[in-house]
């Protein structure tokens, strides 16, 4: 396959996809809130009480 071939059926594909994707939901929005929801937890595990310390679990 020359190469003027090969390009030309990747642009087309490439554009095809292109297509594809724009009807899809936008990213951003879910980026965002997983973004926030990692916040939020990262600020819940800085504001717990640090548990006792020294004490080991022991079996019988």
């Amino acid at each position: 396959m020359h190469a003027d071939i090969h390009l030309r059926l990747h642009e087309l594909r490439a554009e095809e996809l292109r297509t594809e994707a724009a009807c899809h939901a936008p990213r951003e929005r879910i980026r965002t809130q997983l973004g926030w929801a990692l916040v939020e937890l990262g600020l819940r595990l800085l504001c717990q009480q640090p548990g006792r310390t020294g004490h080991t679990a022991r079996l019988a």
